[in-house]
C-alpha cells in the first residue's frame, strides 16, 4: 500500500508531474525568441512604438563632435539640424542614435558600416548620454561609419527626438522632415526589407 492509498477520500491528492508542464516554459521561450528574431530581421522593434515627429521637421539642435578623426585624418564634424537638409542629389540623411555603453549598438555596428556605402544615404550619428572619451574610443576600436557625429551628453536632444532607448535610427528627407523611425538594432535583413524601402519613399517624396 502506498502513501497515497492511505489518504482520506476527501483529501487533496498531489497532481502528477506532466511532461507538458515541464516543457511549456521551453516552448514559450522558443516561440518568443523566434518572434523577436523575425522582427529584428524584417520589421524593427516588436513594440511598434510610434513617433509624434513623423512628417515634421527635425527638432532644432547643435552638438559638438565626438573627438575622433575621420578616415582621411580630418576632424569629425559636429552635427546640427541644418546639416540634415540637402544631403546631396539622390540622397537622404539617416540619423543613428547610439552609445558606447549600448550592447545592441555593438550588434548593429557592422550593418551600419555597410549602410554608409549605400549611395542613397548620408549616415550621421548622435552619441546619446555618452562621455566624449568613451564615444571616441568606441569609434576608434569599432570603426567609424558616420560622416558626422554629435555628442548628446545630457540626452536633451534625444528627448526632443522622442528617443526611447538606443539604438534608434531615423530617415530624414532632403527638406529636413523626419519620414521614418526604426527602433532597435539594425540588421542587414532589416535594411533590405524595411529601412531600404523607407529610404526610397523619402527620396520619392522629395521629388518635385
Amino acid at each position: 500500500m502506498t502513501e497515497l492509498d492511505t489518504l482520506p477520500e476527501d483529501a487533496e491528492r498531489p497532481a502528477p508531474r506532466s511532461r507538458l508542464v515541464v516543457m511549456l516554459p521551453l516552448v514559450l521561450f522558443a516561440t518568443l525568441a523566434g518572434f523577436f528574431l523575425y522582427k529584428l530581421e524584417t520589421g524593427g522593434d516588436p513594440s511598434l512604438l510610434p513617433s509624434v515627429l513623423l512628417g515634421k521637421p527635425a527638432p532644432a539642435f547643435a552638438l559638438a563632435p565626438v573627438p575622433v578623426p575621420l578616415a582621411d585624418g580630418s576632424p569629425m564634424p559636429g552635427l546640427a539640424a541644418a546639416d540634415l537638409k540637402a544631403p546631396g542629389p539622390g540622397k537622404v540623411t539617416v540619423v543613428n542614435f547610439w552609445a558606447s555603453w549600448c550592447v545592441e549598438c555593438r550588434v548593429e555596428h557592422e550593418t551600419l558600416k555597410r549602410l554608409k556605402n549605400d549611395p542613397r544615404v548620408r549616415l550621421v550619428g548622435i552619441a546619446y548620454k555618452d562621455e566624449p572619451a568613451n564615444a571616441a574610443r568606441w569609434l576608434t576600436d569599432m570603426g567609424n561609419p558616420y560622416v558626422a557625429t554629435g555628442l548628446d551628453e545630457n540626452g536633451r536632444v534625444g528627448i526632443d527626438w522622442g528617443v526611447y532607448g538606443v539604438p534608434e535610427t531615423y530617415v530624414v528627407r532632403a527638406d529636413g522632415v523626419i519620414s521614418y523611425k526604426f527602433i532597435g538594432p539594425l540588421s542587414d535583413g532589416a535594411v533590405r526589407t524595411v529601412l531600404g524601402p523607407k529610404i526610397d519613399e523619402a527620396l520619392a517624396a522629395a521629388k518635385p
